[in-house]
C-alpha cells in the first residue's frame, strides 16, 4: 500500500497528496482511528479519504483502514514506534513537566528511527558521495537554514570543502556559479519546502551536480531529482514541527566525513584549535560564581 501511495504520488490533486501525505506520516493512525477524526486531523474533508481510496483502485476508505491494521497486527513495533503514539482526544491542556516529557520522548523516539538500517544505509550512502565531491554547496533556507549552517560550520573546522549558499541580498544562488559535475549540493527542505530551495536543486541538477537531500517524506520534491534522500521525522508534541532529527543527521555526516581521514580530520582540528586560540575567542579562565 504504502509503495502503492508513493507510485501515484505524482499524479494525484493537491488535495488528495494532502490525504495521501498525512496516511504516509501517520500509518497507525490510520487503523486506530475513525475517517471523520482521521480527515480533521489531515485537515481534509472526509470524502477526500474516500475519493484516495478509489483513486488507488479500492473499494473504498475502509480497504485502507484494514490494510494497516493488517500491517500492525503482524508487526513487532518498538519503542520508538510506542513511543510517539498520540495521545487521546481531547487532553487540550497539559503540565509543562508533562509536554516536556512528552516532547523529549518524541524525539528520542525519532532519533532512534535514524538508526534502522534502511536509515544507516542511506547516511552512509550519502556521507560517500559527499566524500568524493570537490566542493559540497549547502543550502537550508528559512527554519532549514540552521540545519545548513550547522553542517558548514562543522565542515570549516576540517578544511575549506564546503560553500555555504547564504547570500545577502538575494544572492543565495551567486555560489552555483562556478559549480559542476564534480561537486554536489547537500540542499535542506522540509514540508512546507521553500521554493527557491527547490528551484535552486533542480537547477543544480541540471548543471550536472549530485544531490544529497535530508528531507522529511518519500513524496518530498527533493526526492525525485536526489541521489541520496534521508529521511527525517519532523512531527511535534508542540506547535511547532522539529529540527531536531535533521541536525542529527547533519552532526552524523560530518562524523562520518571526518571519519573518512581521521589523521587528516585531527589535524585540521589541531590547525582551528591553534587559530582560535589566537584570536582569544573561548574564555581561558571561567568567573567565580558569586554566591
Amino acid at each position: 500500500m504504502r509503495e502503492h501511495i508513493i507510485s501515484r504520488f505524482d499524479e494525484m490533486s493537491p488535495q488528495l497528496q494532502q490525504a495521501a501525505r498525512y496516511l504516509l506520516e501517520h500509518p497507525r493512525e490510520v487503523a486506530l482511528v475513525s475517517m471523520r477524526e482521521l480527515s480533521r486531523n489531515a485537515g481534509v474533508q472526509p470524502s477526500t479519504m474516500t475519493r484516495l481510496a478509489k483513486f488507488l483502485g479500492l473499494s473504498g476508505y475502509e480497504d485502507i483502514r484494514a490494510h494497516h491494521a493488517e500491517a500492525i497486527r503482524f508487526r513487532t513495533d518498538g519503542f520508538a514506534a510506542r513511543a510517539m503514539q498520540h495521545t487521546s482526544e481531547g487532553e487540550q491542556d497539559v503540565a509543562g513537566a508533562q509536554l516536556s516529557r512528552r516532547m523529549l520522548q518524541g524525539l528520542a523516539a525519532q532519533i532512534a528511527q535514524l538508526s534502522e538500517p534502511a536509515s544507516l544505509d542511506r547516511l552512509s550512502a550519502a556521507a560517500e558521495q559527499l566524500a568524493h565531491a570537490r566542493k559540497i554547496f549547502v543550502l537550508g533556507l528559512r527554519s532549514c537554514h540552521s540545519v545548513a549552517w550547522q553542517f558548514h560550520y562543522v565542515m570549516t573546522l576540517l578544511g575549506d570543502k564546503t560553500i555555504h549558499l547564504d547570500g545577502p541580498a538575494d544572492t543565495v544562488g551567486d555560489g552555483l556559479i562556478r559549480a559542476g559535475a564534480e561537486d554536489v549540493l547537500l540542499v535542506i527542505s522540509i514540508n512546507p519546502y521553500a521554493l527557491h530551495s527547490l528551484e535552486l536543486a533542480q537547477l543544480a541538477r541540471e548543471k550536472g551536480l549530485g544531490i544529497v537531500a535530508i528531507t522529511d517524506s518519500e513524496v518530498s520534491p527533493l526526492v525525485g531529482i536526489a541521489d541520496q534522500a534521508i529521511l527525517c521525522s519532523t512531527e511535534s508534541q508542540s506547535f511547532f514541527h522539529t529540527l531536531t532529527p535533521a541536525l542529527a543527521i547533519s552532526e552524523v555526516l560530518c562524523g562520518l566525513l571526518a571519519n573518512k581521514d581521521r589523521t587528516a580530520a585531527l589535524e585540521a582540528l589541531q590547525r582551528a584549535d591553534r587559530h582560535l586560540l589566537s584570536l582569544n575567542t573561548y574564555a581561558s579562565a571561567i568567573p567565580r560564581r558569586r554566591i
